[in-house]
């Protein structure tokens, strides 16, 4: 499954260019990666109130070409990796309409449980985990 989110950059996002600065890009990430969630039937807020938590341990992007104020974007968030205590999202950066590819990115995650020690997913929620790794065999 894919997930797409729209998002118009904001001025208060670029600098004085008019390029939107590298910090908000995971912010972007983390929008998509949210979306995704939800599309898949569940939020966020669900999961931590069932005591599952999923803290980012590791974050990457390459910058392709320059994103400015106004330029409406397109952010694909896909889930590409699944294990017991893991996540694995990719992203790709577009502008609506423009096939070309403005930045990829990728985000790892921890899982862990309210006591911020990794948890077990396949074990403790087997059917959370079920719905992930069917996500992630549909690609």
């Amino acid at each position: 499954m894919r997930s797409i989110t729209q998002l118009t950059v904001r001025y208060a996002e670029t600098d004085r260019m008019g390029i939107a600065h590298h910090s908000h890009y995971a912010v972007w990430f983390e929008q998509a990666r949210t979306d995704y969630i939800k599309e898949l039937g569940m939020t966020y807020s669900q999961m931590e109130e069932m005591g599952i938590l999923v803290p980012l341990v590791e974050l990457q992007c390459r910058f392709r070409q320059p994103v400015q104020y106004e330029d409406l974007l397109e952010v694909e968030a896909v889930l590409t990796a699944v294990s017991r205590a893991k996540l694995e999202f990719g992203y790709l950066l577009r502008r609506k309409g423009d096939p070309a590819i403005l930045s990829t990115g990728r985000t790892v995650h921890g899982i862990v449980g309210r006591d911020l020690r990794p948890l077990n997913l396949q074990k403790a929620f087997p059917q959370i985990y079920s719905m992930l790794t069917q996500a992630v065999e549909a690609l």
